[in-house]
């Protein structure tokens, strides 16, 4: 029975187990969905409603037309007072003389008449007092506001606006064996090789909104860059600065260990400087994200985040300070899946970071010297360069002709390395014992 029910844990849902609703099926249903809206969208944007009654020249008929208008209009010679029996009395005809010289006076002195100031105040709508209320929060306001809720403040709090943004992929559905028609049917998109992008070596982390705002003052120094959750949208971390251009909202992993190496990883981009990039397709969004970030210069590393018993031997990022593109792929045929992207998805990768040479009883990790013009003391930053290495989490397939989308979405699929564990799994682990039952590996099963 125990067996039994890990089995029922284990195997996917009876939706998904459906042939009519395979996760094949939804997609083909997703792209033509938004295919659908993309062509409602542009045809909007072009307002060809307004042009409809627009021509480019005269046809035949309207030749015609002109030509009889050319000849000018036909003048008729016959007199209409034969006609004036046939038209009815009007009041003002039949009204006599008096009275009309009556009216015309009182219509001109009412209309000269000034309107009183009560009568004017009592016509005249009010105007709406403005209401003095709170300007738009900043980002600091929202991390403050985040903690103090977290701490015990309202329990209906009001849903982040950036709350489940990220387009969060699927986990690619595979089986072996046959299907009934004697075809095989193990999971695989049929348009693997033409149709997809491969993101990989996707690295350890937390999925998460890097959102960067506009600020007055010195780049790089005022605060303008905010890390969001992916379900909620609260601020991770407080705001701090960064080299990213303002209204950039991009889809980033937090590394596992971003306090040591202070990585940021990108792995899509939505808005680009108040650009709209969502609507673009795959390959276009991530050549996008390459090429604006290799244009990005690079900032010092802030002081050290460390506490202050292990200040002098350990230096710590108190804020992401490297934003490094996930690399992808757009070739996916097999022998290169095979070759090239498998292994690659299996192994660490290394990313070059700058921190700060620390010195040995030093506790702030500088150097001083005396400026000989002012006489006054600068402190100067010897710096390093380390390659940190980033563990691997899987592999990512995006289809090509699709656009960004929030939520979670069968236009992009995820191959872990490590199979996921069912709690009786993890107690075992725990435990010391050997996790036999485990499932095999989803990467080792998409290899095979």
């Amino acid at each position: 029975m125990f067996q039994e029910r890990k089995n029922a844990f284990k195997a996917p849902p009876s939706s998904v187990r459906d042939s009519s609703a395979s996760q094949d099926v939804r997609r083909t249903r997703a792209l033509e969905e938004q295919k659908r809206r993309r062509s409602e969208r542009i045809d909007s944007s072009r307002q060809l409603d307004f042009f409809a009654d627009m021509t480019l020249g005269p046809s035949d008929d309207d030749a015609d037309d002109v030509e009889d208008a050319q000849r000018g209009p036909d003048v008729v010679r016959e007199g209409v007072s034969h006609l004036v029996p046939l038209l009815a009395p009007s009041a003002a005809s039949s009204a006599p003389p008096q009275t009309l010289v009556a009216l015309s006076h009182a219509t001109a002195s009412e209309s000269a008449q000034p309107t009183s100031p009560e009568v004017s105040m009592q016509t005249q709508a009010p105007r709406k007092k403005k209401k003095k209320g709170k300007g738009r929060a900043t980002a600091q306001h929202d991390y403050t506001t985040h903690v103090a809720s977290s701490r015990g403040g309202k329990k209906n709090a009001k849903l982040s606006k950036w709350a489940d943004k990220c387009m969060y992929a699927e986990l690619l559905e595979m089986k072996d064996g046959y299907h009934t028609s004697g075809h095989l049917r193990d999971g695989i998109p049929d348009d693997l090789e033409t149709g997809w992008v491969a993101v990989a070596p996707v690295p350890m982390g937390k999925r998460c909104l890097a959102v960067t705002h506009q600020t007055s003052g010195i780049a790089g120094i005022v605060p303008n860059t905010t890390i969001r959750s992916r379900v909620l949208g609260k601020p991770l971390m407080k705001p701090f600065p960064s080299v990213l251009p303002p209204q950039t909202v991009l889809d980033c992993i937090l590394d596992h260990d971003w306090r040591d190496n202070g990585i940021l990883h990108v792995l899509d981009v939505i808005t680009w400087k108040g650009q709209d990039l969502a609507d673009c397709e795959t390959p276009f969004r991530f050549w996008w994200r390459d090429t604006r970030l290799s244009e990005l210069t690079s900032l010092p590393p802030p002081p050290n985040a460390a506490p202050p018993e292990g200040l002098a031997t350990t230096y710590q990022f108190p804020h992401p300070t490297t934003f490094a593109p996930i690399p992808y792929h757009t070739n996916t045929t097999l022998p290169y899946l095979l070759k090239n992207l498998i292994p690659l998805a299996r192994t660490m990768r290394k990313i070059p970071i700058s921190i700060p040479l620390l010195a040995v009883g030093d506790a702030k990790s500088t150097e001083t010297e005396m400026d000989l013009d002012g006489g006054s003391a600068v402190p100067l930053v010897r710096l390093q360069t380390l390659q940190a290495e980033v563990r691997s989490d899987g592999l990512l397939l995006y289809v090509a002709q699709a656009t960004y989308e929030p939520g979670t979405s069968p236009l992009s699929t995820w191959v872990p390395v490590r199979a996921y564990q069912t709690h009786e799994e993890r107690i075992e682990e725990a435990m010391g014992g050997e996790s036999g039952s485990m499932a095999d590996s989803p990467l080792d099963m998409f290899d095979r």
